[in-house]
């Protein structure tokens, strides 16, 4: 296809609907502003601080690092905006997280709006919130997302949103229910939010490197972190403590951290693959269930192929690479734009401090993340990027069953199946059927029939 005829094409598809929110500006709405978004000049639409307004009010749950990350960046997002209630399944977090926000941001919160359990969500969910920060093990995300709609709650969910496909098809149903009720949903795919990477997506999806034929997206660093089990800890103790490194609670690592590049090819392509042929294997991981490196090859309708590639593995060399590929060049995904010579063609202009000139400065993306989420609330521009980050899950879970069953995976298969990662974690003792022996492909079994 030649290249005028893929920009024409292009622009009909996006007057007509098909490509979707591949505009940079998350918020526009109208299809004229759209398309004269991609081609502007400008640099992409968002925001340094959230506008202000009433008072909004935020509850978290899950009170380790991420969650209190979250929350500090959400109070940072703009004025007047409070984190007022805690939970988590461990007393010990909840403490932690409190004290945390207390020295760094001057937050109080009433021993009253403090809770611990496996039932501390609906707790802050009873309190009085208009937003709910959810970053759990991603095992609980889907439980805890359809509760926050059904409870009328803007929603901040971290990624992945679920870590099989019973649980995408919650949070998906979930999503539904949230748009009817014009609440704002947000997702922990943070890249999404980065200036440098959403104006290499605006240059690509205009046709600076032609038509897009493949991709490959590779990260691969050390080991993750893990716990050791201490001496009193019920199974149930252990593996929330280890959460990283169980499939059943995290997804495994394809799922929980590459999830991030994977939505990086999900949002260039702009469609999800037909099938997913892959591997990967446990060489050295040191607890948990999970596998320590995947090669998974997505291969799409028209017949492009993605190649991804993970591993976590101390002692190795490292490499992160989000490379787009097209007819007449390539692009890093960070913000560098290549012939196809392999000379660079275009770079993302980042300001020096001393510029003048701002507004090309990159901020933190998850503080970015929330800017916009209390944008979108105080401005009634309604946001969600539920949808989208519920289909890269779905992809990263496809390349997992890949790699985990040693077969090919549909994505008809990941859409309809039954299979529910277990044993599940709801409370305190014995973990029947919990295993540190990780899946052995040809001869893995999906379970099914968990109960949500």
């Amino acid at each position: 296809m030649k290249k005028g005829n893929s920009r024409r094409k292009f622009i009909s598809d996006l007057a007509k609907g098909a490509i979707g929110s591949v505009s940079v500006p998350v918020l526009l709405a109208n299809t004229n502003e759209r398309k004269a978004s991609l081609y502007s000049d400008d640099p992409p639409d968002l925001a340094d601080i959230a506008p202000d307004g009433q008072t909004l009010k935020a509850g978290l749950v899950g009170c380790g690092g991420r969650g209190t990350g979250a929350a500090v960046d959400f109070i940072d997002a703009g004025p007047n905006l409070e984190v007022v209630a805690l939970g988590d399944v461990f007393q010990s977090q909840v403490d932690r997280c409190r004290q945390t926000l207390k020295a760094a941001r001057g937050v109080d919160i009433p021993d009253e709006n403090c809770f611990a359990g496996f039932d501390s969500y609906e707790k802050v969910l009873e309190c009085d919130i208009d937003v709910i920060l959810l970053a759990t093990p991603p095992n609980y995300r889907p439980e805890q997302v359809k509760a926050s709609v059904e409870a009328g709650k803007h929603i901040f969910q971290e990624k992945p949103i679920a870590v099989d496909p019973v649980g995408a098809r919650i949070v998906w149903d979930a999503t539904q229910k949230a748009k009817e009720k014009n609440l704002c949903m947000v997702s922990g795919t943070a890249r999404r939010y980065q200036k440098d990477y959403q104006e290499v997506q605006r240059r690509v999806a205009r046709g600076e490197i032609g038509d897009i034929v493949s991709a490959n997206m590779v990260r691969n660093g050390g080991a993750s972190w893990w716990t050791e089990r201490q001496p009193g800890w019920s199974d149930a103790e252990y593996m929330l403590w280890n959460w990283a490194n169980f499939s059943q609670l995290s997804g495994d690592h394809i799922v929980e951290m590459f999830v991030h590049e994977i939505d990086v090819m999900h949002w260039h392509f702009q469609k999800t693959p037909v099938k997913a042929i892959g591997y990967g294997g446990r060489q050295r991981r040191r607890s948990g269930n999970q596998y320590d490196f995947f090669s998974i090859e997505y291969i799409f309708e028209d017949g492009r192929r993605a190649n991804c590639s993970t591993r976590q593995i101390n002692g190795c060399d490292n490499v992160s690479d989000q490379i787009i590929v097209g007819t007449e060049g390539y692009a890093d995904a960070v913000g560098t734009i290549y012939n196809s010579k392999g000379e660079i063609v275009w770079e993302y202009p980042y300001p020096a401090e001393t510029d003048e000139d701002q507004r090309w400065r990159v901020n933190n993306r998850f503080k970015q993340e929330h800017i916009e989420f209390v944008r979108a609330i105080r401005t009634g521009e309604y946001l969600n990027d539920s949808e989208d980050q519920i289909n890269s899950t779905r992809m990263a879970i496809m390349g997992r069953m890949a790699a985990y069953t040693g077969r090919d995976v549909t994505w008809e298969e990941v859409l309809n199946s039954d299979m529910q990662l277990g044993p599940q974690v709801n409370g305190f003792g014995p973990v029947p059927g919990m295993s540190e022996e990780p899946p052995v492909p040809g001869e893995y079994v999906q379970p099914v029939n968990r109960t949500v």
